[in-house]
């Protein structure tokens, strides 16, 4: 999975990388998109969350034949659900990105990027589903293969739609979201071919597996996809602030969002291949497994991540200049990595901590920490910083916040995993091991 993310996100910057080419102007553009795109990311990983969730749960207890039907009802509603919100996206883009400081000319670029990227962010949804099932069942390198497969066809098409080829001059800006489509495209009929070999989903009960099944499924993606809708309202309101800093920092600041992220592969992978496990473990009542887990996992994060932001620091110079040919961007890029990329350490303990939470039947209180995540120490520290010194007192806050919520959520942490049971009966688990169990 970390290989896969790895090249998911990798390309996501090249996407970026690529757009940079094209001026400061189109970067900017792309960078306003950013967090109406992890809207729709956000409410995905929501329900992809809940449905490994109980489809791990149930296989752990041995019921197979409900995993089927839960696997089947994920992909029906979760593909219809992703493509209303698009459209609503689309038809009200006008007076959102007016709201987030793009200036007319900037939302004219937005304009012809948008239709594409919207599609592009839909088809990635559907494949996240698909993703989801095969993980659900304890397969993660199919997932992993395809993120690298659509990688590395995204990555050849970049350069020619984005600049084209001979006499024809290539889309521009959305160039990088068609490239994009094609990818996703190709995936996606990839993981069909390979669904219909499997024997896990059905067309028979949906109906009645719906009734008995929503209230738990909205029990965990209820909180789960507010907590993956709070880093987009908090990456809008952060861009807000970014944007009165001018448009280089803007460029500078969505650059760094896609270095954050990949950055955070081996996060990211755990946060996708840890949930079922534990899932399995809370299903068949095995809580030493858990500890086991948690602790191997909290370990690797923070050497990982440690080590890896220490390296970028040394390197900012040189990583900006590869990202950005803009003298102006690539100063305030070099910034925003030298203080933001070894924080990153404390943020993955944070995501762990609250990806277990929803994995073991915390989901409240996983919600309430990415709540606090955001709103009581990262938003506040960035926000203060760039009003006492710009953006280095931006990027020096946005740190500090990173800080505080990764030990906020090491002790929570602490305190819940010290009485697993009692902490169980408090949210049962909705699937029968985990009634017997409580």
């Amino acid at each position: 999975m970390a290989i896969g993310v790895l090249a998911l996100l990798g390309f996501q910057l090249v996407d970026s990388a690529f757009i940079a080419r094209l001026g400061t102007a189109p970067l900017a553009a792309q960078s306003f998109t950013f967090p109406l795109s992890f809207l729709i990311i956000g409410i995905q990983v929501g329900l992809g969350i809940a449905i490994a969730a109980l489809i791990s749960r149930a296989l752990g207890a041995g019921e197979e034949a409900r995993a089927r039907r839960l696997g089947s009802l994920v992909l029906l509603t979760g593909a219809g659900a992703i493509a209303l919100l698009a459209l609503l996206l689309w038809a009200i883009q006008g007076p959102v990105f007016t709201a987030l400081g793009a200036d007319a000319a900037t939302r004219e670029l937005i304009r012809g990027y948008w239709a594409p990227q919207l599609l592009a962010v839909w088809l990635g949804a559907a494949l996240y589903f698909g993703y989801s099932l095969f993980r659900a069942h304890g397969d993660t390198r199919l997932p992993g293969k395809m993120m690298v497969v659509t990688s590395l066809v995204n990555l050849v098409l970049d350069p020619l739609l984005i600049f084209g080829l001979g006499p024809w001059s290539g889309l521009g800006l959305p160039g990088a979201a068609w490239a994009t489509v094609i990818a996703f495209g190709v995936g996606l009929v990839v993981l069909g071919r390979r669904l219909r070999r499997t024997d896990w989903l059905t067309r028979e009960g949906l109906a009645a597996e719906l009734r008995v099944s929503l209230r738990p499924f909205l029990g965990i993606a209820g909180p789960a996809m507010v907590s993956q809708l709070m880093p987009p309202l908090a990456a809008m309101l952060a861009i807000t602030v970014v944007a009165s800093l001018g448009e280089a920092s803007v460029a500078a600041w969505g650059l760094a969002s896609r270095l954050e992220t990949l950055s955070l592969m081996v996060v990211l992978a755990m946060t996708m291949s840890l949930p079922p496990w534990l899932g399995r473990c809370y299903g068949a009542g095995d809580w030493a497994q858990v500890h086991r887990l948690m602790r191997l996992a909290l370990r690797v994060i923070v050497i990982w991540q440690l080590g890896l932001g220490l390296v970028m620091a040394l390197a900012a110079p040189w990583v900006a200049l590869a990202l950005s040919g803009n003298p102006e961007v690539r100063d305030d890029l070099a910034m925003l990595i030298r203080f933001l990329l070894p924080s990153y350490a404390a943020l993955g303990v944070c995501m762990i901590v609250v990806s277990a939470g929803n994995a073991l039947g915390w989901p409240l209180r996983a919600m309430l920490m990415s709540a606090a995540r955001l709103f009581l120490f990262y938003l506040p520290c960035l926000g203060l910083g760039a009003w006492l010194a710009g953006l280095p007192g931006l990027a020096a806050g946005a740190a500090v916040g990173n800080l505080l919520a990764g030990l906020a959520a090491w002790r929570v942490l602490r305190r819940t995993l010290a009485t697993p049971r009692r902490r169980a009966r408090e949210e049962p688990c909705p699937v029968g091991a985990g009634r017997r169990q409580a």
